[in-house]
């Protein structure tokens, strides 16, 4: 502010406004990024379609959907196979999550039948393709034990994802400190206790994330169900297609079915996740 003689201007500076914390620019970022391949994945489809002179019929896949009669909703075969994927996959993942504990265990008790055993069964199952699983699974071991088609698939299912589960376990286990495991010791504490009140509460928040993507790849492969005529998701979907010739609008929302229940389930885990850091 100006005043009399020699008296000085001074500019008066103003604190930078406040910035926008570092995760939410990444989420924005990230959400851009997602935008313009999700723009450009439907240019590619509306752009092949048209070059091929395909003509879209999207008004036909609602009824494939849900159907309204006499005011009562009738789900259609894609609900109708997602409810079946839905109920495919909670049963195996259960079972893969209680199968993954078991075998980390076994893996780091330093018995040698309970290392051979879990060991062979960990390499076995990483190391070959989850088709071939399911049709032995399907067409040898279930005859012989008599298991029906639904719980073979949930079955093999819950083996293959509880192979990776267990090196999860075993890994979050491992992670933690030494000095923990002494101080258990030293209080005179068993193994069961051990691993109840010191190990597992600080190896859990570390195994989520990782078991997050187990559980999400789940739901993916259980599209393998439908080769053993499971009437899962892609099954139904696969059957409206040769009925109808929709393939571009039926796949399409297939696909949008998957990515749907895999987001909720990532953003439930991520949820859990908050929850367990949070105390």
């Amino acid at each position: 502010m100006a005043g009399g003689a020699g008296s000085e201007v001074r500019t008066v500076r103003l604190p930078p406004g406040p910035r926008r914390p570092v995760w939410y620019r990444r989420q924005s970022f990230d959400l851009l990024v997602f935008t313009l391949l999700g723009a450009g994945l439907v240019w590619i489809a509306v752009h092949g379609a048209q070059s091929m002179g395909y003509r879209w019929q999207w008004f036909r896949v609602q009824r494939y959907l849900w159907r309204v009669v006499d005011g009562e909703i009738i789900w259609g075969p894609l609900i109708q196979g997602l409810l079946v994927t839905l109920q495919i996959s909670a049963i195996a993942m259960a079972i893969a999550l209680v199968l993954g504990l078991v075998v980390g265990l076994m893996r780091l008790s330093g018995g040698i039948m309970a290392g051979i055993v879990s060991t062979a069964y960990v390499e076995v199952v990483r190391n070959t393709p989850i088709l071939v699983q399911m049709l032995i699974f399907y067409f040898i071991i279930a005859q012989i034990l008599g298991i029906n088609r639904f719980w073979s698939g949930v079955l093999c299912l819950a083996l293959y994802q509880g192979a990776f589960a267990s090196e999860i376990v075993r890994a979050g286990i491992l992670s933690v400190r030494k000095g923990q495991w002494e101080a258990a010791r030293s209080l005179g504490l068993g193994g069961f206790d051990t691993y109840r009140d010191i190990v597992l509460p600080q190896a859990v928040p570390l195994m989520l994330p990782p078991l997050a993507g187990v559980l999400v790849n789940l739901v993916k492969h259980s599209s393998i169900v439908s080769v053993i005529a499971i009437f899962d998701l892609t099954t139904q979907g696969r059957t409206i297609v040769s009925d109808t010739f929709l393939a571009f609008e039926i796949w399409l929302t297939v696909a949008a079915l998957y990515l749907v229940v895999t987001l909720t389930l990532s953003g439930l885990v991520a949820w859990l996740e908050r929850r367990v850091a949070a105390g």
